[in-house]
């Protein structure tokens, strides 16, 4: 009788077990990473070649140098992304394009801007103030962290004449 009773047990879990991983298959989406590649270098390829338009209409049209058009470049890339950012627009093209949209400056000018429009209704202080760094302020620490790692490797490198 106990073992009867062990093996309807077993079978009431193997039936959950079984109902569960069921449940997570159907609620699990799918993704096709061939396209989802392909949309990425599109969107990506879209953004630089917007900044590529930029850079070369500020150095050949503008007359500007090569650094200045460059930082006016990134200027506008930003400016665009937080327009979009602030109209809706950029979060569908991430959603479409996925890391091609993150990855250049401008998925960093929307990490950092949509917060700020998010929680804006919260105040200045609390709202924007503590939320706008939410997502881009790991990635500014660990970058100067970073940054400054790797200046001290190369300046004890410099000092023991490896370089």
């Amino acid at each position: 009788m106990e073992q009867e009773n062990m093996s309807t047990e077993q079978n009431t879990k193997a039936a959950k077990e079984q109902q569960y991983q069921e449940q997570v298959k159907s609620i699990t989406p799918t993704h096709n990473l061939f396209l989802q590649m392909v949309k990425a270098f599109l969107v990506g390829g879209i953004i630089c070649c917007i900044g590529q338009v930029i850079l070369n209409y500020a150095t050949n049209s503008a007359g500007l140098d090569k650094d200045t058009a460059g930082a006016w470049c990134s200027m506008l890339l930003v400016l665009l992304s937080v327009l979009l950012t602030g109209f809706n627009i950029y979060p569908k093209l991430v959603e479409w394009g996925g890391a091609g949209a993150l990855v250049p400056i401008t998925g960093f000018a929307n990490s950092v801007s949509a917060p700020a429009i998010e929680y804006q209704k919260e105040g200045q202080v609390f709202g924007i103030g503590c939320k706008i760094f939410t997502i881009a302020g790991p990635v500014i620490l660990y970058g100067i962290f970073t940054s400054w790692v790797l200046g001290m490797i190369y300046w004890i490198m410099k000092l023991m004449g490896i370089m």
